[in-house]
């Protein structure tokens, strides 16, 4: 927001008022939003009569990665599609229940050759 001294003269002296002569840019509405952070909710139904035939709940939460992770918001730090950690953890977590599987069938042959 831009302040400048504009002079409007008033019983016969001039005084100097200062007046706002510009609005919030995007990037302030931006910048306080994601400082701040805003929820969005709603529900939308469609019904014909008396009959429910959709129902769609709405929840939007608008702000920055550090206002998220203040409020305990932070699914996109485990989410293997957006994460390489997590990518190679799911990775691992594969070959470990795959290796567990081998293991498992080989005790079973194992079991199968005693009896």
């Amino acid at each position: 927001m831009t302040i400048a001294p504009q002079t409007y003269p008033a019983n016969n002296t001039n005084r100097t008022i200062t007046t706002s002569t510009q609005g919030s840019t995007l990037a302030d509405v931006l910048e306080r939003v994601l400082d701040k952070g805003i929820v969005i909710a709603g529900d939308i139904s469609v019904s014909v009569g008396s009959t429910e035939l959709l129902s769609i709940r709405i929840r939007l939460l608008v702000s920055s990665v550090d206002k998220a992770r203040e409020i305990g918001i932070n699914w996109w730090e485990s989410d293997p599609y957006l994460s390489s950690q997590a990518r190679q953890l799911t990775d691992s977590n594969h070959q470990l229940q795959a290796r567990v599987e081998s293991l498992e069938n080989e005790l079973r042959s194992l079991r199968s050759a005693q009896g």
